[in-house]
């Protein structure tokens, strides 16, 4: 996530349809995956082991239908996936160190999330510990389970001193302006956000008043371009020091990449920096002995991406090490073994995640192998970890992972195995195609469930955002439904996408849409020539990152017969000062746009709509603050004044993406459906 700063989920709905032909309207259908079935879909997320290894604790979400809204709960089971029971509402649970109790964070008194803990014996009593105004984040046990640590945002008002005359008595005047003074003061899904620093806190275990540990200037938690990616906070086995990612100092929300690892004394909030070198340092994790602490980043650059490494340094700052040797990928999910002798993490690698291991010599090891995305969020003494996994048919489940007998991965949880169990899926595909430049690019295809090679389909080719992010092989229900209703899906990673290097990643750079566009084009050409696609109903589509491609190749391409162009950028020179990430998008070119607005206007979707006469479907969130509506609008009223079809969809109680809410998730998918299924470039030859 470091730098996928247009990515959106995709709308899903579902449909039922025949081989060849599709419908405007769903039909309920037992044997294919349809939108009455995305009502009962649930969800599993960060599974957390006892220090013992006996039992998992997990958050399990479903469908609120009468609120439109995920509802998030705490589940509990026996290591080996038995005895799974309902726990309590919340999220982010958090063994205590001996296992006796987890923190976790849930709506509480007087208003908003707050830190509780349980304790996890038959009696399972259960204590609110805050009852602070602001929310927290980032909760961590100190290492004798006496404290719990965490970041939480302290307001700074600011005021402007005017000579106002006193209204008169009962006079309803407006309110005064809000002052901005920085240069991010909103954030997607949050909206306008308070003035402020983020600190770190300790709260008692049993409850009381939190403590400001860290004050000042400082933003803690690593962040780029004003977007906080939470907090990392560890303790040192003797409870004196904390560990903690972020920026100490002046205008840090506003010092574009660059993060750093501090040691904070947690009697007197004096803070040392353990890495002096400029750079993107984050997540600390401090070893079993408290000598050393593992953390990832590069040192400080202007490229648009670099894959992240790993590196150990002493708690004293000295001797800084790299340990992931020559991977050239983003390692995540970063644990110390038991032992302290060795590191383990993820890392996304072409379309797949697996599980790494790293001595502190930097000789990387791959520990787990599949086709599959595979994460690892916790890790017991005895050599047990937990994680999540998804594959093509598979949806997400909690999963273990014991490193002690050969990395086995034992499947836990099946909370969607009730509505597949009669489902017909549409296989998948893996692909390799030659783009420009001799470019090996990787997609894939899904085909609908009952596909027949010698009937022509049409095709969705669907395009993910970032643009640094990475089209993957876990479960995909969107893809799933297009499937069904009787549509080839193509989704590749063109040059852009991480999980082939910091090269490929990097191909973009002062150049974005660019060469990613020549990848797309070549991933269709390749499926054409298998000769099941009716290239009479060839449809384009794809939100953020997609919505800028999307909008990029209609104008480059006249080949699709519609396009469903999602939460787009069109127009990098005003989307640079409205976006809520406007540090990110000043560094897409090189200089800025007063200087030399050539390459801000040659890479804007908007300048090149001269060309488009691609019907187009155009689906925004009304409160989205990442591709404001405002990109959406200028690039319709332009096909409208050019006289090309085009509808506006504006998504009520949307920020960025269009399918937060399960009615708009679904709602998605259906206008697209509907879109593609009215037009074919035979049709409109014959309307001629």
């Amino acid at each position: 996530m470091r730098r996928n700063l247009l990515c959106a989920a995709v709308g899903v709905a579902a449909g039922l349809a025949f081989a060849g032909r599709t419908h405007s309207q769903e039909t309920p259908s037992d044997t294919l995956l349809t939108v009455n079935h995305y009502l009962n879909w649930e969800r599993v997320a960060d599974p957390q082991i006892s220090p013992d290894g006996s039992s998992i604790v997990y958050t399990r979400s479903y469908v609120n239908q009468m609120e439109d809204r995920w509802e998030s709960e705490l589940w509990v089971m026996n290591a080996d996936g038995s005895k799974p029971r309902f726990l309590a509402k919340g999220s982010s649970p958090r063994w205590s160190p001996d296992g006796t109790r987890i923190a976790y964070l849930a709506q509480g008194e007087p208003k908003g999330t707050q830190i509780f803990v349980r304790w996890m014996d038959a009696e399972g009593a259960t204590t609110q510990i805050t009852r602070v105004s602001e929310t927290p984040s980032g909760l961590r046990w100190s290492p004798d389970g006496r404290w719990i640590a965490f970041a939480m945002l302290v307001p700074e008002k600011q005021t402007w001193s005017i000579s106002m005359p006193a209204p008169p008595e009962g006079a309803k005047w407006t309110e005064p302006p809000r002052m901005i003074t920085t240069i991010h003061y909103r954030l997607d899904r949050q909206g306008f956000h308070k003035q402020g620093s983020t600190h770190v806190f300790v709260v008692p275990a049993e409850g009381g008043t939190p403590r400001q540990v860290t004050r000042g200037a400082w933003t803690v938690g690593a962040r780029f371009s004003g977007i906080p990616f939470g907090v990392r906070i560890d303790w040192t086995p003797d409870g004196k020091t904390i560990l903690v990612d972020g920026i100490q100092g002046e205008g840090g929300l506003d010092r574009y990449g660059e993060s750093y690892i501090y040691a904070v004394d947690v009697a007197s909030g004096e803070a040392r920096q353990l890495i002096s070198e400029k750079g993107w340092w984050r997540n600390p994790i401090v070893s079993p002995d408290g000598q050393r602490v593992v953390f990832s980043g590069y040192p400080y650059t202007t490229q648009s991406y670099r894959a992240e490494d790993l590196y150990v340094v002493g708690t004293d700052g000295q001797g800084m090490t790299k340990i992931s040797g020559n991977l050239d990928r983003d390692p995540e999910d970063v644990f110390w073994s038991p032992d302290g002798r060795a590191v383990y993490f993820t890392a996304g690698d072409r379309g797949s995640r697996n599980l790494y291991r790293t001595d502190l010599s930097g000789r990387v090891q791959q520990v787990t192998s599949g086709i599959h995305m595979l994460s690892f969020s916790s890790l017991a003494k005895n050599g047990v970890g937990v994680g999540i996994r998804t594959a093509f048919h598979e949806p997400e489940d909690v999963v273990r992972i014991d490193l002690a007998r050969g990395a086995t991965i034992t499947k836990l949880t099946a909370v969607n195995d009730d509505i597949l169990a009669n489902k017909k899926l549409g296989a998948v595909e893996e692909i390799w195609y030659a783009s420009t430049d001799n470019t090996r690019v990787q997609g894939w295809i899904v085909k609908p469930p009952s596909f027949d090679p010698t009937k022509k389909y049409p095709l969705i080719l669907e395009i993910h955002g970032g643009p640094h992010a990475m089209y993957n092989v876990g479960f995909s229900y969107s893809f799933q439904n297009f499937a069904a209703n009787g549509y080839v899906v193509l989704y590749t990673n063109p040059r852009g996408s991480t999980g082939y290097g910091t090269a490929f990643g990097n191909a973009i750079d002062n150049g974005y849409p660019g060469v990613d566009y020549y990848d797309l084009m070549a991933g269709v050409d390749s499926l054409v020539k298998r000769g099941y696609i009716d290239t009479d109903r060839m449809y384009v589509g794809g939100c953020s990152g997609g919505g800028v491609l999307s909008s990029w190749t209609i104008g480059h391409t006249d080949r699709f017969a519609a396009a469903a162009v999602r939460c787009p950028v069109t127009n990098w020179i005003s989307f640079a000062g409205t976006t809520d990430v406007v540090q990110w998008a000043y560094h897409r070119f090189r200089g800025y746009f007063w200087e030399n607005p050539s390459k801000w206007l040659e890479h804007s979707p908007l300048m090149h709509v001269g060309k488009v006469s691609t019907p187009t479907l155009l689906m925004t969130g009304e409160l989205d603050l990442r591709t404001p509506i405002a990109q959406t609008e200028e690039y319709y009223a332009a096909l409208k004044i050019r006289g090309v079809e085009a509808v506006m969809l504006r998504f009520n109680d949307e920020y960025h993406g269009t399918g937060s809410k399960p009615s708009n998730f679904m709602r998605t998918q259906l206008y697209m459906m509907d879109w593609f299924r009215r037009h074919s470039k035979k049709a409109a030859a014959s309307s001629r």
